[in-house]
């Protein structure tokens, strides 16, 4: 089972945020109506509480609301659940320019100028991803206080092009989670903790933390979050969310401040398929600033709810992880029913073994993350406009800042990547081949010789506690890794609760199969309809 937390024992311990089940620091289940403590009813009276983009668009079409009201009615939700009540902590700064560019928008709506799905759509984004505004991009760290972009990342001028509104930007696992081999998933020096919006002590998972948050508690209507080994799907999952990691190219990584050359890329994080669909086609596209998307020539799709089919698993042939339909981890059941129900919309389900496949891969990606790591974050510190120019400055800004930048855990991963020759290294090169070629090989054959559309699996189970004096407890089945590694799609969908915690289930394909994966997520999602909304429960101990 693949168990690596992106690096814990020199195995990966944060971007593969693969899984766990419920462990000791909670001992009794107390009942929903404990969400009253947290000053949140259950089922509160926010207008906008799940709206889709679909039903955003009908309200401002309609006249009932415009880009300006929704928005501002964000604005307050997140003032009063995310900066006030239970303390979210899942949005760094909002943007002050929001109210402005959706006047804007809203002039062009009624001179007829409608530029798409997302007109006058508020979407919140990870703060690793530059905004040429009033904004900062940090990675949460405090090294980085103070850094304005001077250019939008391409997926950001893609999203205004599309006519979305950028809301704001969300905490994350500071430094996308590779800083320590015991860090707090969702934790950050700028922003503090981000907590689970489902039950408040419990991990929102990472690096995506803020994103997954905010969307499932109804900040926004749909966010952005980035993905190394399991950072969207993981989050999305520990939030009863569709998250979307696509193929490693579809979507341009320039502007984003990197992990990986090989594993990095931007995805959408929504309550629906159809919203997660809506944002990776406005995202998709060719740039010549990232070498990489010119693979995806031809591929990507400006709309990819063409491909939305709620039949789709008819017909269909799936392998299911076999490791993940045994063992006392509570997603076990989840998914044993899952399994029913894809059969029951005329899949055909076979079992098989990805991860014996991938598992021993785990310490090479470890070393190519280390590598690349370096290469790229020198590169992006290079021509920013940041006090900081490397990894080195970042290092000792963190060792003669200690009080505020490492109050909890070290940084042991920086200091390890610093350490490392440069690209052109043997060691750097055998790892890659045998991590990503490795892989590869492996779904490639996986897929090839039982004759799937997609192996499916436990995305991760029910979330663990904080604990920001021992780090991460991952436990129990993941998939996040073997795609990743890969740098093919990976689809998670809500597949259930536990214990009022959720759980998805993983849809994996080969590369550029988002409209396969897409289908099959989206006929799991009607047949199923396991989204609920967070309670902002408050801990089962107290």
């Amino acid at each position: 089972m693949n168990r690596r937390i992106f690096l814990r024992n020199s195995s990966l311990a944060g971007l593969a945020l693969s899984t766990f089940a419920l462990d000791a620091c909670s001992s009794q289940d107390k009942p929903a109506a404990a969400a009253a403590a947290t000053g949140v009813a259950p089922n509160d009276t926010f207008a906008l509480h799940e709206a889709t983009i679909a039903e955003l668009q009908e309200l401002m079409s309609s006249g009932k609301q415009t880009a300006r009201s929704i928005t501002e009615l964000y604005l307050k939700r997140i003032a009063a659940i995310d900066q006030a009540g239970p303390t979210l902590k899942a949005v760094l700064e909002t943007n002050p320019d929001a109210l402005a560019i959706a006047d804007q928008l809203d002039q062009e709506r009624k001179a007829g100028k409608l530029r798409g799905p997302l007109h006058g759509i508020p979407v919140l984004v990870k703060d690793n991803i530059d905004t040429a505004d009033q904004q900062q991009t940090t990675a949460g760290s405090v090294a980085l206080a103070g850094h304005k972009a001077a250019q939008d990342a391409f997926i950001i001028k893609k999203l205004r092009e599309a006519g979305a509104i950028v809301l704001g930007k969300t905490n994350l696992s500071e430094w996308a989670n590779f800083r320590s081999t015991r860090s707090t998933s969702g934790w950050s020096s700028r922003g503090g903790q981000t907590k689970n919006p489902y039950i408040l002590d419990r991990t929102p998972s990472g690096s995506s933390s803020g994103s997954g948050a905010a969307v499932a508690a109804n900040l926004c209507a749909v966010a952005i979050g980035t993905e190394t080994d399991g950072s969207v799907v993981s989050p999305a999952s520990c939030s009863g969310l569709v998250g979307i990691k696509p193929t490693v190219g579809l979507l341009s990584r320039s502007g984003i401040i990197p992990i990986s050359a090989t594993q990095d890329t931007a995805g959408p994080m929504a309550r629906t398929v159809r919203d997660a669909a809506l944002l990776l086609g406005a995202l998709a596209g060719v740039d010549a600033a990232d070498a990489v998307t010119q693979q995806s020539a031809g591929k990507a799709q400006p709309d990819y709810t063409k491909f939305l089919d709620a039949s789709a698993l008819k017909g269909k042939r799936l392998g299911v992880e076999k490791g993940h339909l045994k063992g006392n981890s509570d997603a076990v059941p989840l998914l044993q029913a899952a399994v029913a129900l894809l059969r029951a919309q005329g899949a055909t389900v076979v079992e098989v073994e990805v991860e014996k496949l991938t598992d021993p891969l785990g310490e090479a990606e470890y070393d190519v993350l280390l590598y690349e790591f370096k290469d790229g974050l020198n590169k992006y510190l290079a021509g920013a406009n940041a006090s900081v120019k490397s990894l080195a400055d970042v290092i000792r800004f963190n060792a003669e800042n200690k009080p505020k930048a490492m109050p909890f855990f070290q940084q042991e991963i920086l200091e390890a990547s610093e350490k490392t020759e440069g690209l052109q290294s043997a060691k750097y090169q055998a790892a890659l081949r045998k991590s990503h070629g490795g892989a590869q090989a492996a779904l490639d054959a996986v897929l090839r010789e039982n004759r799937l559309d997609a192996v499916v699996a436990v995305t991760n189970g029910p979330a663990p506690c904080l604990d920001l004096i021992n780090g991460d407890s991952w436990k129990g089945p993941g998939f996040s890794s073997p795609a990743a590694m890969a740098g093919y799609p990976h689809i998670t969908v809500p597949m259930g609760q536990a214990h009022g915690l959720p759980v998805g289930l993983s849809f994996v394909g080969g590369a550029y199969q988002e409209p396969v994966l897409l289908a099959l997520a989206y006929a799991y999602e009607q047949a199923s309809k396991q989204r609920n909304a967070p309670e902002f429960r408050a801990p089962f101990v107290g």
